[in-house]
Parts: structure tokens; sequence; C-alpha cells
């Protein structure tokens, strides 16, 4: 029996039920004033957090912290109760929940709770939200067979944009994404199951986790191919025919977009999602969806006021991921060129790895959303070919447009490189991608640091680039000695004015600057050092709180 041919018989039982599927539906978000009296604690995250996702905080150095905990359960049950709701989804991060009313009337009844901090409605469904999907399809067959050498041939479909950015080079050299996981989170992933180049994936066991936020169901394969097509660009495997960025990953695949509407709840979707991949220990989070407008014109973003990079929910997602120690990887979007022409969000946030599109001769597509964010931040970051891009097209193969599939290209590229160095942040990892760029002397608008060279990437990514910060450290400069620029970088959590100031032997400053961080951010800051001689420099750097001082020497 077809999909289809399941879904009208599941409603049709549903209907003789008398069920109120298609009663409307209000969505609410209701966050909290606290965590206290939860029953989980910060010496226990194993209750919270798998063995995983504390791994990955230890190789970092992340603490623990209240963000972590868990909503408290008595707050959720309450709003519950006294609004005759239904829970959608929970959000430790923001301390939030999101709930479903048949009567918005039930709302004010949590109004002025000492317990409830904010009440903001982020959606209304004339006919429901929740509804039936069908069940998954035949499992896929096809090639499972890894080769450690790779040549044109073997990629094919795929070659133009895998030699873009010297991707090959990685896989050669023994990295393919085996060991990381990367969470997609899109509208659907169709046919996933059952498409022979996702096989080795498939019966490989290395979709670890789905989940379809949107209905409140595992059921993600039923419908929309905009997720499978993302996908392919990375987890696709047939060699000889088609092989995608990360083919040797794990996936956790996430819906989180409504096609039927456009409303604030789907990046509270996102949100949620971001979670779940920090709890089951997610390295890389690609998203290829982006928001301005909504249904409601009352909800659509200003970009001065929005757009500064920690405002939207998404972008909050995008940076508490970060902060969390994964990579998050999101598209610039398609309105280059039209009324709103700029990025979208997530895609202006502080620490998200923000892609633009290019084609095979890294010429800017017209529609690749322009940057910069709104606080003036650098966006895209990096490009990858996101026209005429080579992805899975019904039980074959095809070409597409949109920075929604340039983006999990260079998010597969990324585990790969995170697989060289496992003991890197996200931070090094997007800075190591930057400063390979095509671009990354004198960024554009369209193209930010322009398209990355894996290969560079990868030699970047040197050992003492990946070493924490030692203690009382937090700023490094190199190389040393220096030439014409001296990159600088600032540890991860440095949030704030630095000043910088380059003193010669005498005492006497030589060169001043001063640079603005964000936590999450902090990529490397370049000082001019050509127009000094040659002889030895004392660098410091002060903050209101500290001060480093570095010995240069100038060749």
């Amino acid at each position: 029996m077809c999909r289809s041919a399941r879904v009208i018989l599941l409603i049709a039982a549903m209907v003789a039920a008398g069920s109120d599927l298609w009663a409307e539906q209000f969505a609410y978000m209701v966050r909290f004033t606290d965590k206290n009296n939860t029953t989980y604690s910060l010496s226990s995250p194993l209750s919270y957090l798998s063995s995983r996702a504390l791994l990955r905080r230890t190789t970092q150095g992340i603490a623990i912290d209240s963000t972590d905990l868990p909503v408290n359960t008595t707050y959720i049950d309450t709003v519950l109760s006294l609004t005759d709701g239904k829970l959608h989804g929970t959000s430790k991060w923001l301390n939030m929940c999101v709930i479903l009313l048949r009567d918005s009337a039930m709302i004010h009844n949590i109004e002025g709770k000492p317990y409830v901090s904010s009440i903001r409605q982020v959606g209304y469904y004339a006919d429901s939200l929740r509804r039936p999907v069908p069940d998954d399809g035949v499992p896929a067959t096809g090639a499972q067979g890894y080769k450690k050498t790779w040549t044109g041939s073997d990629y094919l479909n795929t070659w133009v944009q895998t030699g873009l950015v010297h991707g090959d080079v990685l896989h050669n050299a023994g990295y393919t994404g085996n060991g990381k996981l990367i969470a997609v989170m899109d509208a659907g992933f169709l046919d996933v199951d059952t498409h022979p180049g996702f096989a080795a994936m498939v019966s490989g066991g290395r979709v670890v986790d789905k989940h379809n936020f949107k209905l409140g169901t595992d059921e993600v394969y039923a419908y929309d191919t905009h997720g499978t097509r993302a996908l392919s660009t990375m987890a696709g495997y047939e060699p000889g025919t088609y092989i995608g960025s990360a083919p040797m990953a794990s996936y956790a695949l996430y819906v989180t977009e409504d096609n039927f509407s456009e409303q604030r709840i789907e990046l509270a979707n996102m949100l949620m999602a971001s979670e779940r991949a920090d709890s089951i220990g997610v390295d890389v989070i690609s998203s290829s969806l982006g928001y301005n407008l909504f249904d409601d014109a009352a909800d659509n973003f200003v970009f001065a006021a929005d757009f500064d990079g920690n405002t939207t929910i998404a972008a909050q997602a995008a940076n508490m991921a970060t902060r969390k120690g994964i990579l998050f990887v999101t598209s610039a979007g398609n309105e280059g060129g039209g009324g709103w022409n700029m990025i979208l969000t997530p895609g202006d946030a502080d620490s998200a790895l923000t892609i633009g599109s290019v084609d095979y001769s890294g010429v800017s597509a017209a529609n690749s959303g322009f940057g910069p964010n709104a606080a003036g931040r650098v966006k895209p970051d990096v490009c990858g070919m996101g026209q005429s891009a080579a992805v899975f097209v019904g039980s074959g193969y095809g070409n597409q447009n949109g920075t929604s599939f340039s983006t999990p290209q260079i998010a597969g590229w990324a585990a790969c490189l995170w697989q060289a160095y496992p003991t890197a942040t996200p931070y090094q990892l997007r800075d190591a991608i930057i400063r390979c760029a095509s671009r990354y002397t004198a960024p554009t608008a369209q193209q930010g640091y322009g398209i990355p060279d894996l290969g560079c990437s990868k030699q970047a990514m040197s050992v003492k680039d990946v070493k924490p910060f030692a203690p009382g450290v937090w700023v490094s400069a190199a190389p040393n000695p220096v030439g014409n620029e001296l990159r600088i970088v600032v540890a991860p959590d440095e949030d704030g004015p630095v000043s910088f100031a380059v003193i010669d032997v005498t005492g006497r400053m030589i060169l001043t600057a001063e640079r603005t961080f964000s936590r999450g951010y902090n990529d490397a800051f370049i000082l001019p050092m050509n127009s000094l001689p040659a002889g030895i420099y004392l660098l410091r750097a002060e903050t209101a709180t500290q001060r480093q001082a570095i010995k240069v020497v100038k060749e």
C-alpha cells in the first residue's frame, strides 16, 4: 500500500472515532522565572545528559551549569492543568515550554503566576498542528564498502562540489566523518529509508536518533524531500556515482520546519532540536532553514533590531549550542537580490558558521543572502557550491540550487576536519575554515571570507592550535617571529572589549587597537606589523579585569 493511502485510511479511522484532530489550536510559549526545587542535580548529569555529551564537555573544558538542568516539571504540569493544554515541547536553555490550547482564553489562567516570567503566542492552527503520518518504508539496500583512496571518477556527480573546496584531501587522508555525529534539522526526509545512496548509513545503524518536533512523533521519513536532498550532500555514498562530504558519519534527523505555515513556533522547534542534539552528544548541527517573515505580519523580524546575532530564538539556539561544544552550521538564506536581500536567522548568529552559495567557478549565486548581520559581523562566513549542487532526487540523482545544499556540504567537511583533530573546539574549527578561505583578507558582503580550502584547513589545525589555553593564559599570538601580520586569538569565553598595544624596548607604544569580542564568536584578530622595523616588541592585551603580555619578535 502506498504511503498516501495509509494516511487516508488513518485519518478516516480517526474521524470515524470522533477525534477532534481538526479542531483549531493556539500555540503559546511560556517562560519560567527559575528552576527552583528541581529534582535534577548538577552533580548527577548522567540523568539528563548522555555519556557522549559529557565527554564532549570534558574534552573542551565546558562545565555543567544551570542551563543544562531540565525545566521544572511541577511548573509544566501546573501550566497544563490550569490551561487544559497539551505539551508541545520544552527548552531547558531558555527555561520554557510550548503548549497547545483549544481555547485561547485559558492562557489567562496563568497570567501573573509567580513562576511565569512571560507568555507569547507563537502559532495558530485552524485545523490542529498534530497530524497523523504513515509508517516507515522498506529499508534501503546498496553499496556499503569503504575505499581508502578516491579519485574524481569515484565521486562522479559530487566531484565538482568536492573539488571546489579540496574536500578529497580529507577523505584520502582517512577522514570521512567516522565517529562524528551530525544532527540535521529540516522539513522532512522522504525516501531516506529507501534510497540506495543512503543504504550504507541505514543498514550500518548510523541513523542514531530521529524525531519530528512539529508533530511530536519519531516519524521523519513520510514526507518532504528538502531534508533528504540536504542530507544526501553529506551522507550519500555510492562509489562511482556519488560520495557526500561525510559519508561515514552518524546522523540524527530532526523535523522542525512546518511547510504548511510559517510561524514562530518553528524557531522554538529548532531550539528544542538543538537541545536534544546536545543531550545525545552531537558534534555538528546542520540547518538549511532560515526565517525572516511570518504568516502574521506582526511577528515579522526587523533586520536592524532582531538580526544582531543573539536576539532571535534561533540565533540563541545556535549560540548556546556552540557554548555546549557543538559546531552549528547554517544557511545564509536565498533572499539575495530580493526585497529582503540580507541573511536570515539563525544565519545571523554570532557563533554560527553561516554558509553562502556559489557556482562551480566560485561566482556567487544571485540569490545567496547578503551580510553582514545587524551588528556588523561578517556573514556569511564562507561559501560552498549551492548553485547546481548534486543531490538525491527521487530514487536517483539530480541538481538543486540554494544555500540549503551548500550548507550541509560544509557541515560534513567540518565533521571530517574534527575527526582529524578530535580535541579541537568549535571556535578553532570555524577559525581554521575561515582563515583558509579565498577571501580571508578581503571579505565581501555576499561571499564573506569566500570559499574554504579544506586541505589548507587541515594544515591550519596544527597540534599547537588545538591545545586548550593554559591556566592564566587567555591570549595567543602567531606566528612568532612574525612578518607582516600577527594573528591574535583570545579564549573562547572572552566577552567584551579588549585593548591591544605593541610596545618597543624603550617602553614606547607603537601600535594600538581595540576589538570587542562576543562569547562563542572569538575568531582571529589580525594586527598589521609590516610598518615596524625588525626587533623585539611586547604585545599587551588588556580588559577591565585582566592583562597579559607576550614577547614578539619582528623579522
